[in-house]
């Protein structure tokens, strides 16, 4: 019996062994299966569009510019990328520019070098982008001031740089010579597209069997908008001196154009009162600087500041509060107004209110500061009224900012 099993043993290896030498990769039709799958082609893109506009909103230049990655689901195969592209229409598009992708990042790195260089260009050229703009000629004569002080210091920056940075910015602006004009083969590549429109944008990909498939996309291209500019609040932290020109009390921005029309009480001055915190030998208890606006417990007093905004544009803003706790049921209160608001009792009203917030002093510790913040949509309006005023607590206002709601 044992022989026999062992016989049999003998036999299944011996058959198995026939089995294994029957694969052979010199066999036509046997062995490994051939790869018959063909890529799957895909790409991403990211718009890096820039524009630049005048004072008026007309546009000046723009570069309607989008960066394509390519990509397959084939990491091994060797691969082949042919972009196409397409006006929507179907029709090819005149005007289209290709970029090779390493230029902007050679750009960055000289900006990277000369950065002290491009901070003061930057400035430069915000100032020379408000002076035609300026309409008042006291805030025009310091702008010029400024500018003329800028392009100085520019000059100054220019000539300080040193030996090593000057070649690194050679080197990198002789590479910049040497790139290779980007082709639609390019498995990465920059599109300058001529205009805003629809474009049709087409990826084949082929493998190094010789097996393609494509793929396309719809992308809009929209038309390039001016950036929303920020509105200046002025003496934002009610600081002496902080005007554009140096000069101010603090108080100077936040006066309503009449006393008798925006008196809560009907009469009498409505200027805010400073609070100065002014030990030099600690630091303020204050969010920014060392004066604050103070409302005294009588809510005689109100602050007013009108502002330029942009219409359609929407806004976040923030300012900070305080209480003195002399009394309960304290309140500040501070509002956005239409510009056609004309006195107090109007600013009660709804119809002209944009915005508002009400703070209690319940719950609050004396003199501890807490922010707040007051989201509005400026609409049609090409200004509003930023209005504050308290009753019941004397209260404190400071470090007003505001910003564009993205």
């Amino acid at each position: 019996m044992k022989k026999n099993i062992s016989h049999l043993k003998l036999s299944l290896l011996g058959v198995i062994i026939m089995l294994v030498s029957c694969v052979s990769d010199d066999l036509a039709d046997v062995g490994d299966l051939q790869d018959i799958t063909g890529p799957t082609p895909f790409y991403n893109f990211s718009e890096i569009t820039f524009a630049e506009f005048d004072c008026e909103e007309n546009e000046l230049s723009a570069n309607y510019q989008f960066n394509f990655q390519a990509g397959s689901n084939l990491a091994v195969n060797g691969t082949q990328y042919l972009w196409n592209v397409t006006d929507s229409n179907g029709n090819s598009v005149n005007g289209l520019l290709l970029i090779n992708k390493d230029l902007p990042i050679l750009e960055a790195l000289i900006d990277a070098q000369l950065a002290n260089i491009r901070v003061i260009e930057d400035d430069i050229a915000e100032l020379e982008f408000k002076i035609p703009c300026e309409d008042d000629p006291a805030r025009l004569v310091v702008l010029q001031a400024e500018l003329a002080n800028l392009q100085q210091v520019l000059i100054d920056a220019q000539n300080a740089l040193s030996d090593e940075v000057l070649q690194n910015v050679a080197n990198l602006e002789a590479q910049i010579t040497d790139l290779p004009p980007a082709t639609l083969e390019d498995q990465e590549l920059i599109f300058e597209f001529p205009g805003p429109g629809t474009y049709n944008v087409g990826l084949t990909v082929t493998d190094n069997l010789n097996k393609s498939n494509y793929t396309e996309r719809t992308i809009t291209v929209n038309q390039a908008v001016p950036t929303i500019p920020v509105p200046e609040i002025a003496e934002a932290s009610f600081e002496d001196n902080s005007l554009f020109d140096g000069t101010g009390d603090g108080r100077d921005s936040w006066r309503v154009p009449s006393n008798s029309a925006w008196s809560p009480l009907g009469g009498g001055t409505t200027v805010i009162q400073i609070n100065t915190d002014s030990n030099p030998d600690e630091a303020p208890n204050l969010p920014d600087g060392r004066q604050a606006a103070k409302f005294p417990a009588g809510g005689d007093r109100v602050a007013y500041q009108e502002i330029e905004v942009t219409p359609g544009a929407e806004y976040v803003l923030t300012y900070f509060s305080a209480f003195e706790l002399d009394a309960e049921n304290g309140q500040m209160k501070v509002s956005i107004l239409t510009p056609n608001t004309s006195n107090f009792a109007e600013a009660q009203l709804e119809e002209n209110i944009i915005a508002s917030r009400v703070d209690t002093n319940a719950g609050r510790v004396v003199n501890v500061f807490k922010q707040h913040s007051l989201t509005f949509a400026a609409g049609e309006n090409e200004s509003v009224i930023i209005f504050a005023n308290n009753s019941g607590d004397e209260a404190r206002l400071d470090a007003f900012n505001i910003v564009v709601r993205q």
